[in-house]
């Protein structure tokens, strides 16, 4: 059995917003109470990031239209004793999942990690 980090990218709306620095502001904070609330405190959150298509420099994952915004979000999970990537990628989903009702997730990353570096 295996410890593995999975990184997971979940697609947030935020209503009433006119700014792209609010919009990624509320849509932190939101994902990390109901996070928290579960007590799921060991998700990390963070604004994703996207390549610009011209030059691939890369932004914040923030779009506003209409004084919505779709703010996409990089949420990493430390999953202990797993069988497989793919194991260690249902528990993630499953965890953060249940958190986070009606917010599209999906794994973008899996990194198997040393027993060693999670016990320091």
């Amino acid at each position: 059995m295996s410890n593995y980090l999975v990184a997971m990218e979940a697609a947030w709306l935020v209503r009433d917003v006119d700014d792209i620095d609010d919009a990624i502001g509320v849509a932190v904070s939101e994902a990390g109470k109901r996070l928290n609330q579960k007590n799921k405190e060991f998700v990390e959150v963070d604004v994703g990031v996207t390549g610009c298509p011209a030059c691939g420099e890369p932004f914040d994952s923030a779009f506003i239209a209409a004084n919505t915004a779709l703010v996409g979000l990089l949420l990493e999970i430390e999953v202990f004793n797993a069988d497989s990537e793919q194991h260690a990628s249902r528990i993630a989903k499953s965890e953060v999942g249940g958190a986070l009702r009606d917010v599209p997730l999906s794994v973008i990353e899996i990194v198997e990690t040393d027993a060693e570096e999670a016990d320091a």
